[in-house]
């Protein structure tokens, strides 16, 4: 998959923005603060998801800009296609979302169009932050497999906050435990089959990662994963969601009724299952060091873009924001290596990063105008 152009206006602080993009490597260079990681941000906006930033809609044009305007133009293994994303601030609800001229009813229409993957300095600390940045791993790269999956999360993260409250509100004698059946039903259902799809996308991860991990290494550590689940003991050849895994998971909910009645919230779920890390067999989060721990990162994130590529017979664009001054020389010569025959886009801020790289187009970013520079 090669981003071939891009123009956009408007968006933050990026002013008339039109490029032409290398196709495999492409360096976005300049100082803080003056719109590289906007360019890799309104790049990943096209994949049809949120903000990896958190930018709010509002947030999104610029101060003195009334909209912003973005077209990408990208072609995958079997033909060219065009991405249009628009809004006005008159309107921040309505976005104006085109795939090859047709209008989207919603930018998650685009979702599986164009395939990125992205690494953030936040990303580094991906096995040794919170459980909810390793779930949101989990099912960002099932999504990107399985379009309809999205969808079955966020429903299910709704009614987790719908039994949540109702939960509050029958220990307040406002609501009774019957209202809880349907809530309870659907909650069993749905996460039966995101454990299903979380664990047959875990035992990829953990084929491809730790052939990635034993190369970082040298082959002098192991590393392994695991799906920790709060529901289920096992996951190994369980696919049966619609039947005994739906009623073992309802079973559980129930038995837990009464304390999550007392607590306030769900005790049991897939909104507390864990990615577990282990290095030597020992789990890397409490055991491994901050060098190992990056290692790891590193290495869940490039499976996920070869998985996507295996799965999709295409491979993503890879976006690296900030991401390689954040490595010693070993961990950056190692992820270039690994992603050689993809398309890459880097910012960075050091020019002898720059002179290093073989390569590729150089984009000069200088409060919001990006202009493509020679190199020398």
């Amino acid at each position: 998959m090669i981003i071939k152009t891009l123009e956009t206006d408007g968006f933050k602080n990026l002013s008339n923005v039109k490029l032409d993009f290398h196709r495999n490597l492409n360096v976005f260079f300049g100082e803080n603060a003056q719109g590289k990681t906007n360019l890799i941000e309104v790049i990943w906006l096209c994949t049809g998801l949120k903000s990896f930033r958190g930018t709010k809609d509002r947030d999104f044009i610029g101060l003195e800009k009334e909209a912003f305007h973005t077209e990408l133009c990208f072609e995958d293994k079997d033909r060219t296609q065009t991405i249009s994303y628009n809004m006005s601030r008159n309107n921040l609800k309505e976005k104006a979302v085109f795939l090859n001229g047709v209008r989207l009813n919603s930018p998650s229409r685009l979702f599986s169009a164009l395939n990125c993957v992205i690494f953030t300095p936040e990303d580094l600390e991906l096995s040794k932050g919170s459980p909810e940045n390793r779930r949101r791993f989990l099912d960002l790269s099932v999504s990107q497999i399985k379009r309809s999956y999205v969808g079955v999360v966020n429903k299910y993260d709704s009614i987790i906050n719908q039994r949540n409250k109702l939960l509050k509100d029958i220990s307040l004698g406002v609501s009774k435990k019957e209202d809880l059946e349907v809530w309870d039903e659907q909650l069993a259902k749905l996460g039966a089959y995101i454990s299903v799809l979380r664990y047959a996308y875990t035992v990829k991860l953990n084929k491809v990662s730790s052939v990635l991990y034993s190369d970082i290494t040298s082959g002098k550590e192991k590393l392994s994963l695991k799906l920790s689940s709060t529901v289920f003991e096992n996951l190994e050849g369980r696919n049966d969601y619609g039947g005994e895994m739906y009623l073992e998971y309802l079973k559980k909910l129930r038995d837990k009724l009464d304390e999550d009645i007392r607590l306030g919230f769900t005790q049991i779920g897939v909104h507390r299952d864990d990615l577990v890390t282990y290095i030597n067999g020992l789990p890397s989060r409490e055991y491994g060091s901050q060098g190992q721990n990056r290692s790891v990162a590193l290495v869940l994130k490039l499976s996920q873009a070869y998985i996507l590529s295996e799965e999709t017979k295409d491979s993503p664009v890879i976006l690296l924001d900030d991401v390689l001054s954040e490595l010693d020389t070993n961990r950056q010569e190692f992820v270039m290596s690994k992603i050689k025959n993809m398309q890459v886009f880097i910012t960075c801020c050091e020019k002898n990063k720059i002179n290093v790289l073989k390569d590729g187009s150089i984009f000069l970013v200088d409060g919001g105008v990006v202009k493509k520079i020679k190199r020398g």
